[in-house]
């Protein structure tokens, strides 16, 4: 499966969820989450999207615990299983 087919899958999840899953772009800091998830109430979270067995680079690893020592929630998917509990945890906490 691809890393295309999986961000698919997140974007339907999310809205079937009533939320949003917007690209995430940031031309003046290299390294970012691919998505931001925006959910009903306020939830939120980041998540950077893998072909299943990859991992984030060393830049990638580097900003995912800069935003997590900020409280933000972020999340490595690589595989189209994981998504439903990534909502579900979303949505419960």
């Amino acid at each position: 499966m691809l890393e295309k087919q999986i961000e698919n899958k997140l974007t339907k999840s999310v809205k079937k969820a009533g939320g949003i899953a917007l690209k995430f772009v940031s031309p003046s800091f290299a390294g970012m989450p691919d998505r931001l998830v925006l959910l009903p109430d306020g939830v939120f979270a980041f998540v950077e999207l893998k072909a299943p067995g990859k991992t984030p680079r060393p830049l990638q690893v580097s900003r995912h615990k800069m935003l997590r020592s900020l409280g933000f929630k972020v999340y490595v998917v690589d595989s189209v299983e994981q998504i439903g509990g990534m909502l579900h945890e979303l949505l419960t906490t």
